[in-house]
């Protein structure tokens, strides 16, 4: 039998991510996926600024960002061709100190994922291996497979997908959140003369007979979301000769070639429960959105981020008893309601681009215009999405928020000279001398170079911040006696 600290099952996105966060802070990791290699197919097309920091964490952002392009403006255009929504990115200097928003290629992402996972020394790879069942008791989760072997560990993580046999197996439901569409998705490698044909922005088709989507990914490839009419066949739609008939408004079979064509219903569903004892659920095993401001992927790395430094705090004891069981139970706290209000915000974008009834689409972009004063400004996709609402969180302004990165003045980005665990960060007006396990950053002694973190935090009339080590703000001080307090609370919450 191997015994392990986390077993993993799922070897996706989520999965291979958790599996170097933890091996990077010295854990032994099993992972198991029923493939034996990624999926060939790009599924995911977007990434945020989010993501890329923690690839920069895991030390694979050079290597992925050959893979990557900035994502272009998302133009939304009304029932009679006009504009009625731009979506852009925040401007320049980033907070997060990389592109806030990219497309990327999926396959080779993952290949540099997997590669890294398998180079720690903690982690275990066992690729086109299927579990077939698995128990727990009060000290940990046993694990068989089709192999035979059988693995011990002390947590295991669903990262198997949305159809996850171990969220099933666990009684855990699905709660719908009132979306079900069928859709066609397209990928095709259009060739120069194709290009030349094709808008130069990510462009949103807001018409009543058929709402679709086109996506500027990398290089020469564009993705179409072509929504499906009532009676169509999903399967027939998705056949090479359909599809070329509903891509005919910009290509024919001679400017490209089909690189994947799949029928999906898009959901929005939420895990009813994230944790069932010392198994969790994360990625498309705990939640799926509809696809309309590309957050699937984000969406479950930001589910491991989160979990991986609370299980890495209990792993190693500087979190226990009831702390250690609040401090798990923190995140599906955390998640659920974050997964829940992003795919509110999201199902609420789609509201805009799947409107059916011409007279109310028209209505729409009246009242899109009107709301604008008829000239289109720009909105960041950053924008729409949303803090942390609940958790371990100190109520402070500020609290919940994604913490920004700044470049410091030497050219180095906070975390690449600071590290990734608890942080307070300080503009030099108050005292940095947090207790033992929090790293102090005075920004007067290391100053930053664009002002980013001085801006953030005179927005929220604060001086210091405690930031988490999945870069989520704690809570914000706005003098001494407020830092007190905040420092006070972050113990008392842990230990």
């Amino acid at each position: 039998m191997t015994e392990v600290d986390v077993a993993i099952v799922g070897c996706g996105p989520a999965g291979v991510v958790l599996a170097s966060l933890l091996g990077q802070a010295g854990h032994t990791v099993h992972v198991c996926d029923r493939l034996p290699g990624v999926h060939e197919i790009p599924r995911a097309i977007a990434l945020d600024h989010e993501v890329l920091r923690v690839f920069q964490q895991l030390g694979v952002l050079d290597a992925v960002l050959p893979h990557t392009e900035p994502f272009t403006n998302s133009e939304y255009f009304g029932v009679d061709g006009q504009l009625i929504r731009r979506m852009t990115m925040v401007a320049p200097p980033y907070p997060q100190g990389h592109t806030p928003s990219v497309v990327f290629t999926q396959p080779p992402v993952e290949r540099i994922l997997r590669d890294h996972a398998a180079s720690l020394p903690g982690v275990t790879l066992a690729l086109g291996v299927e579990m077939t069942g698995f128990s727990q008791d009060a000290t940990g989760v046993t694990l068989q497979y089709a192999d035979g072997q059988t693995v011990r560990a002390r947590h295991a993580v669903a990262c198997d997908g949305g159809a996850s046999g171990m969220r099933m197996a666990l009684g855990i439901t699905l709660d719908d959140l009132d979306f079900d569409e069928p859709w066609l998705v397209v990928d095709v490698r259009v060739n120069d003369r194709g290009l030349a044909r094709l808008p130069t922005t990510s462009v949103q088709y807001c018409e009543p007979a058929r709402p679709c989507t086109l996506v500027i990914g990398p290089g020469n490839h564009r993705r179409w979301e072509i929504s499906l009419q009532p009676g169509e066949d999903p399967q027939e739609a998705a056949t090479p000769e359909r599809t070329w008939q509903l891509l005919a408004r910009w290509l024919t079979p001679d400017d490209g070639t089909l690189w994947r064509q799949s029928s999906y219903r898009f959901h929005a569903l939420v895990a009813s429960q994230w944790r069932a004892g010392r198994v969790f659920v994360a990625g498309d095993a705990a939640h799926m959105q509809p696809p309309f401001l590309g957050q699937g992927m984000c969406q479950g790395v930001r589910d491991v981020a989160n979990l991986a430094w609370k299980l890495s705090a209990v792993l190693q004891g500087t979190v226990q008893g009831a702390a250690a069981d609040r401090l798990l139970d923190s995140y599906g706290q955390e998640r659920q309601a974050h997964v829940r209000e992003l795919t509110s915000r999201i199902k609420g974008v789609g509201a805009v681009i799947c409107e059916r009834d011409v007279d109310q689409a028209r209505a729409r972009d009246a009242r899109l215009l009107a709301d604008c004063g008829g000239v289109v400004r720009d909105t960041p996709r950053q924008d729409i999405l949303p803090a942390l609402s609940t958790g371990l969180l100190h109520a402070s302004a500020g609290a919940g928020m994604l913490f920004p990165q700044p470049r410091l003045a030497d050219g180095t980005l906070m975390d690449q000279r600071f590290g990734h665990g608890w942080r307070l960060i300080t503009d030099g007006s108050l005292p940095a001398d947090p207790p033992r396990g929090i790293t102090p950053i005075d920004l007067a002694r290391t100053p930053e170079a664009e002002g980013v973190v001085a801006a953030w935090l005179q927005r929220h009339g604060a001086h210091a911040a405690l930031v988490r080590p999945d870069h989520y703000t704690y809570g914000t001080a706005a003098d001494a006696a407020g830092l007190q307090g905040l420092l006070a609370a972050q113990q008392a919450a842990l230990h």
